[in-house]
Order: structure tokens, then sequence, then C-alpha cells
């Protein structure tokens, strides 16, 4: 019987500046590439969901 996943969103969950702050010292800190650029699109994400008072629409 094969496993039945659903798709995860890191930006969902990333909802405070410190998380986010987190997340990308993670991805550096890993040293990979792929890992450092799938943080910058998740954080590219969450920015441009901002209004213009900083908060998640």
């Amino acid at each position: 019987m094969a496993i039945e996943t659903t798709p995860f969103d890191a930006a969902l969950v990333l909802n405070t500046a410190e998380a986010v702050e987190e997340y990308l010292a993670d991805a550096l800190e890993s040293g990979d590439a792929a890992v450092i650029a799938q943080a910058r699109e998740v954080v590219s994400r969450i920015e441009g969901s901002r209004g213009a008072d900083g908060k998640m629409s």
C-alpha cells in the first residue's frame, strides 16, 4: 500500500520575522545550494503576500 502525503508549504507556517530569520539561517548553514534556493523562494513568496502594513494578507 502506498503512503499518501500532502504538500507542505513552509510559507504558511513562517508567520514571524524571527521564524523567517531562523529558517534562512538554517538553510544557509546547510551549505546546500538547492536548500538555500528553496528557502529564498519561500521567503520571497512570504514577502510578496504581505500588505503595505507588513502583515500577512
